[in-house]
This record gives C-alpha cells, structure tokens and sequence, in this order.
C-alpha cells in the first residue's frame, strides 16, 4: 500500500555495508579524491550542453533553414537533452556534482530547461525511488500507465501479453509525459498524499510550475513556430523528435537496471517490514550493465553503474567505475548476488524477456508476510 511505512530492518547483517563503507571512504582518503564530481563532470555537461542548446541557436539565428536540416537539429537536441539530464542534473539533483551545495542547487535546476519540475523529480527519484526500489505502491519507476506492467504485483491484461513489442514506443513518450500532465498530476498527488513540503506549499508549487511550463513552451515552440522558416507543423515535429528520442534513450537506460530478470519485488509485511536492510535490498533490486565500456559509461553520465550509484547515492558517478571492483568483491565476500551484464544489448535482452514474462504472469501477491520474488521463481 502507498501510504504503509515501509521499515527495513538495518540491525539485520548490518556487516556488509559498514565494511563495504569503509572500503569505499579508506579509496578516496588513500587517493585523496573527492566524492563529488571533478573536471570530467564538467566536460561532459558541456558536451551534452553543447548538443541540446546549439542546433537551438543555430536555428533561431538562421543559420538552419531546411526542412531537413530543422528536423536533424531537433533530434540532436533529443540526445543532449537525455545527456544533460543524465549528466548533469542527475548528479545536480543528488547534491554531488559539487562540493558547493549552492552550485549543486542552482544547477538542478537545469530540469527546468528540458520541461520537468524539479521538486518533483527530486521526492519521485532521490525519495521513492532510491528509497523503496521495487517496492509496489512507493517506487513510481514500476508503477507506469496500465498499458505497461513492470511488477508482477501489479494487476495483469491480457494486452500485457505484447508488451515487450510495444513498450518501446511507449518508452519514447516519456519526457512529453512530463512536460504536458504528468508534473500536474504528481504535485496534485503528493499533495493529497500529505507529502511535505507538498501539503504546505502546494499552491506556491502550483504556481511556479505553471510559470515554469509557460516559460519552456515560449522558447522551445511558439518561438521556434514564429521565427524559423518553415511551416509550423515541422517544428512541432521536430519538438515531438527531440522528447522522442530523448523519453526513449532516458526510460530503456533507467529500465535495464531494475526491470530485468534478475531483479526482485520484495513485499512488506502487515507491519511494513521487509526481508533484508536496506543496502542488500538494493542489490537483490538493481543490476549493472557494460562495466567495461568507458564511452558508454561517459555518455550516460555513469547510469551503467546503478548498483553502486544505488547503494551510494552521495557519490559523483565519475567514481563508480573505481568503487565498483569493491563493491563486487565486498559483495561476493558476503555471498551476495551483484548483478552485471556485460554489455548494453544483453541489459535490453534482459529487459525485452522480462517484459514478455511479467506479460504472461498472473499477479502475485503474498499475504501475511514479506515476499522475495524474482522472475525465476515464477
């Protein structure tokens, strides 16, 4: 249930992330490194930066003027936008891009600029998300529209049975769930919901968010509409591009990582209690993918490494890829699972047959107790 607290029970072998801890904080003291974000960080916010703002410019100066080249440009933004969101604000929004929270506050607000409200995606993501992993009724990442279905908890169509053939194109149309009724319907939620700062700001919330979407919708399409020289429908085309590819490469990136075969679904019990604390928790939930590809680490602002960005939400992800040997071998020290696939397409491969087979499972519920469930106990 949503509102059912959900208690994880940290007395319970509590040894694995307090030496795991210790390993990880013994790293950056012998290497006298920060764990916030460094010189790479910033690179690569100015790369994706760089792909989402120019063909903007380029096409409001007139330097773009084609059809062809208009459309080009707005799928070029659709990649710097899902960069940016991954790189920067991503890292931004969990106050380690800098030391300085001001820097790390002011930055996160980048989200405004790609048509998402940040209040929101803070409590859904940091809050819910990297709280409650899995977890039916509190993590939102499993809870999408009814036409798809990402946890055997969750009530079974007989549409189900395709989803792994049509989710993706669903995948696609995430970002323009954001700007359009999705950040509406969620602060209307949480409101409801009694979530603070929600219940007490909610018209201030309201309000800013208006202005907010206001705002992104002058500059990125009546703008565009008004000035480049070509008919109205092919920058509205190329606005849907752009949230297109941009929804498609965000939600196939976040869902390799928890929507896949060797992912679980613990229930709590009638208390709220779940089986394990909180860090195995996040190990029997979240997977790795391509650990040894350092472009696709780079591009993807480090998401290939959700295990160790799950279980240290407080460190840059420019320093996954060194803590990840700790974690793995902290992990096999305690004989627990660390899920890794060892490149991006087993990760879809991964995520496709999941999909096919929480398409053809009938709900699963336990009563009375915690439930520790995995596609390979069905």
């Amino acid at each position: 249930m949503r509102n059912q607290k959900i208690i994880f029970p940290f007395e319970k072998n509590p040894e694995f992330i307090n030496d795991l801890r210790e390993k990880v904080d013994k790293y950056f003291y012998q290497n006298k490194k920060s764990k916030f974000g460094n010189s790479t960080i910033v690179m690569q916010s100015v790369f994706m930066g760089i792909l989402y703002i120019l063909p903007y410019l380029l096409m409001l100066t007139g330097l773009v003027t084609s059809v062809s080249e208009v459309v080009i440009s707005w799928v070029v933004m659709g990649a710097g936008m899902a960069g940016l969101g991954m790189v920067l604000m991503h890292d931004a929004n969990h106050r380690v891009f800098s030391s300085n929270m001001k820097v790390n506050k002011w930055l996160g607000k980048s989200l405004y600029l790609l048509g998402g409200f940040p209040p929101n995606w803070r409590h859904q993501h940091n809050t819910m998300h990297h709280g409650f992993t899995n977890i039916e009724g509190h993590d939102e990442d499993i809870a999408p529209v009814g036409l798809l279905r990402f946890s055997p908890h969750r009530k079974l169509y007989k549409f189900h049975r395709f989803q792994h053939i049509y989710a993706w194109f669903f995948y696609g149309l995430m970002t323009l769930s954001w700007v359009t009724v999705k950040d509406f319907v969620r602060i209307t939620k949480y409101k409801h919901e009694n979530v603070a700062p929600f219940n007490k700001k909610y018209r201030r919330y309201l309000f800013d968010l208006i202005i907010a979407k206001a705002i992104y919708y002058l500059a990125m399409l009546v703008l565009p509409i008004l000035v480049l020289p070509v008919a109205w429908y092919w920058v509205l085309i190329g606005f849907l591009l752009m949230h297109y590819v941009s929804g498609l490469i965000l939600t196939t990136i976040f869902q390799t990582a928890h929507v896949v075969p060797s992912s679980e679904y613990p229930l709590p019990a009638g208390d709220g209690k779940v089986e394990n604390n909180w860090a195995i928790h996040q190990l029997l939930t979240t997977s790795d993918f391509s650990p040894d590809s350092r472009i696709m680490s780079w591009m993807i602002g480090g998401l290939n490494y959700q295990v160790e960005h799950h279980l240290f939400p407080n460190i840059s992800h420019v320093h996954y890829k060194k803590i990840a040997r700790l974690v793995r071998e902290t992990a096999h020290e305690y004989k627990l699972p660390y899920h890794c696939q060892g490149n991006f397409f087993s990760a879809l491969k991964g995520h496709w047959a999941m999909l096919k087979k929480l398409g053809l499972q009938p709900e699963i519920m336990e009563k009375g107790g915690t439930n520790k469930l995995s596609v390979e106990t069905f």
